[in-house]
Order: C-alpha cells, then structure tokens, then sequence
C-alpha cells in the first residue's frame, strides 16, 4: 500500500505551499496524469489533515500556473502546461501603452450593466451581464479612450469601487473571482468615428491605431476586453520583455 507524504508542521514552509509541492510531484511522477481528475477536496483534506482553506490555495496557485483546470459541477483536472516556444520572457502590465515615467490620468465617462453589440457578446460567449466602462485617459498633452467590458460575475463589487483611482489590472488581480493568466493583444489601424471625434476633439475620419487586449484566466475564459483608441501623436507603443531563464 502506497504511503502519502504529509506535511511538516514544524517547518517554517507555509502548509499550502507544501501541499502545492505534494500535487505537483504527484503530476510530474505521473501519478496525476494529464488529463486525470484529482480527488475531490474533502479528501484531500482527510488525506493530508490540513484544512479547506489550504488544499484550495494550493489548488489555485497550480491552476494559475497551467497544471490543473476547473470544470464547473465536475472537478479538477490536471493540464499539463505546454511547453513555451522561444525565450521565455516577463513583462509588466500596466494600462498605460508607453513608459512608465509619463503620467497618465484618466476620467470615466460612462459605467454601469449596458446592452452589449454581438460581437463583443460573442468574444466572452456568454450570456452573462457585461459592465462597461469607458474612460478617457491623457498623456502629456495627447489623449485617448479605452473602453472595457467585464462579466458582472467576475467582479461584482465593481460598482463601489472608484474606477479612476486603480489600475483595472490591479484590481482584477485583487478583486476579481478569476485572475489573469495570459493576454492576448492585437494592433490595427481603424478610422475615428463621430463619438470618438467628439470625445477626443478631433476629425471625424481620420486614422488612427486601435489597441485590443483580451484578458484570459487559466481556465481559457475571457475575463475581461479592451479597445483603446489612439489617434495622431501616438505612432508607436513602447513595452519592455525581460529574461527570465
């Protein structure tokens, strides 16, 4: 009969991260494959005598990383991460485009649960409620608009917290039900509209980059979806990767 490790309670290595170490050799020795569904929670919690609390932590953080996936009403799976192509690199996010010394401020101009276009109901496929909000942000003296849509379930506090005074990155990561685990950005040209002219004070027509960003938790939901518009004055984006093996 095969004989489970346990935890130490005298160390000084916090419980979850201990139970963390247990699973992941349990998926590196294969004893977890891929594929496979894990024990429920209560037994875990029976196996290895620590609480809820501790196997969920140590769980989550193995879910963020790729290991394991949720299947609402099913379980947890384990999914084993691919391995990356190329160098392996980090960035930091931030919702300014360029560097980081340049101020940005910015103004909410609209908020609230909102009737959303299909297309932008069809990138989140779902048939959740969608908060929007668009915001007006300015850099030096050129500005721009950026509009973000979040299913309510992700953040139902959204509505009590003051949207020009927090980074919506931060805030997902510290408020929100699911985190971000992997971005997805594009870059296009598109042409001004008469609702951005106005808000922007510009022309009607005229080019201008279009930024996207979907926001993606580990479980390969969309957690959330931006467009910045960024007229003339803004001809590049500036991001800065570094090595981290």
């Amino acid at each position: 009969m095969k004989t489970e490790k346990t935890v130490d309670r005298g160390s000084k290595e916090k419980l979850y991260v201990q139970i963390y170490s247990i699973f992941l050799e349990k998926i590196a020795t294969g004893e977890w494959p891929a594929g496979s569904q894990i024990p429920p929670e209560d037994e875990l919690c029976r196996i290895y005598d620590v609480s809820k609390i501790t196997v969920r932590e140590a769980i989550q953080e193995l879910v963020r990383e790729g290991y394991f996936r949720r299947v609402q009403g099913k379980g947890t799976f384990v999914t084993i991460p691919e391995k990356p192509y190329g160098i392996v690199m980090r960035t930091r996010l931030s919702e300014d485009f360029f560097r980081e010394e340049v101020g940005t401020e910015k103004v909410i101009l609209e908020k609230g649960i909102r009737n959303i276009d299909e297309d932008t109901r069809n990138i989140f496929m779902t048939d959740e409620p969608l908060y929007y909000f668009l915001a007006k942000k300015k850099t030096g003296e050129k500005s721009y608009i950026e509009e973000i849509y979040i299913p309510y379930y992700i953040m139902p506090v959204i509505e009590a917290v003051n949207l020009e005074s927090i980074s919506f990155y931060d805030l997902i990561e510290e408020k929100g039900l699911k985190k971000i685990f992997k971005i997805l950005q594009s870059i296009d040209l598109t042409f001004i509209d008469d609702k951005t002219s106005k808000l922007l004070n510009v022309k009607n027509g005229i080019p201008a980059l279009r930024v996207r960003r979907k926001l993606i938790s580990s479980d390969e939901s969309i957690i959330a979806y931006s467009s910045a518009i960024l007229t003339d004055g803004f001809s590049s984006i500036q991001m800065e990767f570094e090595r981290i093996k």
